[in-house]
């Protein structure tokens, strides 16, 4: 008997799990699908290229075909501990002051800026030390890349030409929320990742009051009357094994494993769940709906001459040389985050504040789709990707059969609103616009992605669709708010069931803007202390 039984060991599982058992009179239970992080790509930043294709290492959920060309994507998500922040590309972001204070807007107090910042400056290392909006000193280390590559360096400074502020620290912002570029905060400390895993549970793993399950995937929740009373799982050999919960149950496998495991256990539409063969236990329409993910938009050039860092990584030999390097002082292309360079910028002028988020990095891959190898060109070249930032087409999430094991049916709705399609548009335009500005315009000799002939809103559009990539960020599939419909309330308790809480990216009812793992796990930090208050 434990008293909380947390479900799901990623960004959020691990914070919840060091916060709960701080107090050696609680016993907690943490259960996770995937093994232990034992694996070295683990600790190696640019490692994520190769980790996230291991089915091994990553969950790989197929989503419905869409585009032009009508086809499905894999979107990965780890299946290890720390989750998808131990196979992720590290980007640090943490919202705005205008993001936080949208959830309040939409009826949920308690998850304003003001509540929030401190929480990111409480568990922050920042390698630049502390200022007002920026910690030091905490578990989780946050840094840029420790010597940029030249060309990192001129895209800084061309983002000036265009009317970017040129800051040291993209996140270091508290009031403000203009058009900046700086190079990439990301979770890597001293050229090692720093997963969720590595800053929150790793430190605690000792205490006795905690027990770790890995290899253990759960299949259903267990109930006593209208309250969960603990959970049902598969362990490594195949047998089931269940686990109670005193206390409570919290959920926290994301915005694809969270409406999965509710609807596997008769918690949502209750049309799909029939459909599924899965009786309905709670007819909760909106479990599973209002998804929104980012679609990131690519741009391409070939450079002029040899530089950047395609000629350390386009074959195994440079790859073993620079594996090397890395092994002997941390430090290359291996050391970085998935992009190099971060910008904010607003897709035309006029607009409050950035609608769209920009990165770039010193390199580039032949065009793939998610969740396949990624191959590094040998031609030197250059590459950029822009994100919506609070897009508004809906997508959904619904299981196919009551089997634990079956497929999702995953509707991505990438582009689905005239809004999307507009920043898309605009967004394109914006980055173009950036490349054609010295000093790296002197250094590009030709756009090779999407290429000039693609020019037309629908032209855009389609391309986007058919050969951009999906950003690994999920929200909305459990969205707190205050009415009936909402699947969870403002203090994360799942509405018509006792005991029973989600604290993942799929409670986020509006994008918090940027990458979603520093968000994640600030938010899992005050799901703790409503979950220590029985609030």
């Amino acid at each position: 008997m434990f008293d909380y039984v947390i479900v799901g060991a990623g960004s959020a599982g691990c914070v919840l799990a060091n916060r709960l058992s701080a107090d050696p009179g609680v016993r907690v239970l943490l259960v996770e699908a995937g093994g232990p992080d034992r694996h070295p790509l683990f600790r190696v930043p640019k490692g994520f290229g190769k980790l996230m294709d291991d089915p091994g290492k990553a969950w790989h959920y197929r989503t419905r075909p869409f585009g032009p060309r009508a086809r499905p994507e894999v979107w990965p998500r780890g299946k290890v501990l720390g989750g998808s922040s131990s196979i992720n590309g590290l980007v640090y972001n943490r919202g705005g002051r205008d993001d936080w204070d949208d959830l309040v807007r939409l009826g949920n107090p308690g998850w304003g800026w003001d509540t929030m910042l401190p929480i990111f400056t409480g568990f922050e290392d920042n390698v630049f030390g502390p200022s007002d909006s920026r910690g030091a000193g905490g578990p989780l280390g946050v840094s840029p890349p420790r010597r940029p590559d030249p060309l990192s360096v001129e895209m800084v400074e061309t983002g000036r030409s265009v009317g970017l502020t040129p800051v040291r620290d993209v996140n270091d912002v508290d009031e403000s929320d203009g058009e900046r570029i700086g190079h990439t905060m990301a979770t890597i400390r001293a050229g090692r990742r720093v997963s969720a895993a590595t800053a929150f549970l790793r430190p605690v793993r000792h205490r006795p009051n905690l027990t770790v399950r890995t290899g253990t995937t759960v299949t259903g929740l267990v109930f006593g009357g209208d309250k969960v009373v603990g959970v049902r799982a598969r362990d490594a050999e195949g047998a089931t094994v269940e686990f109670s919960a005193a206390r409570e149950v919290v959920l926290s496998l994301g915005s694809l494993g969270t409406p999965k495991l509710l609807q596997q256990s008769g918690i949502g539409p209750a049309e799909v769940l029939r459909a599924a063969g899965v009786g309905v236990r709670l007819d909760r329409e909106l479990v599973g709906a209002r998804m929104r993910e980012h679609r990131c938009l690519p741009l391409k050039f070939r450079l002029r001459e040899n530089l950047g860092t395609n000629r350390m990584l386009s074959s195994p030999a440079r790859q073993g040389l620079t594996a090397l390097r890395y092994l002997v002082r941390r430090d290359g292309p291996l050391a970085t985050p998935a992009y190099d360079v971060l910008a904010f910028v607003k897709s035309r002028p006029g607009l409050n504040r950035p609608d769209a988020q920009v990165l770039m990095g010193p390199w580039s891959v032949a065009t793939y789709q998610a969740g396949e190898a990624v191959t590094v060109e040998r031609e030197p070249g250059l590459s950029a990707v822009a994100e919506i930032l609070r897009p508004t087409a809906e997508g959904s999430v619904r299981i196919t059969s009551a089997d634990p094991d079956a497929p999702l049916d995953v509707e991505p709705n990438y582009l689905g609103s005239g809004h999307d399609r507009r920043i898309a548009v605009d967004v394109l335009a914006r980055m173009r616009e950036f490349f054609a500005h010295d000093p790296i315009a002197a250094r590009l000799s030709t756009e090779t992605f999407p290429g000039p002939d693609v020019r037309t809103d629908e032209e855009v559009v389609d391309t986007m669709l058919d050969s951009g990539y999906c950003g690994y960020h999920a929200i909305g599939t459990c969205a707190m708010g205050p009415n009936d419909v909402d699947v969870v309330d403002s203090h994360l308790r799942v509405r018509g069931v006792d005991n029973l809480r989600v604290m993942d990216a799929s409670v986020l009812p509006a994008m918090v803007s940027g990458n979603l793992n520093g968000p994640v796990m600030a938010m899992a930090w005050r799901a703790a202390d409503l979950i220590l208050d029985r609030a």
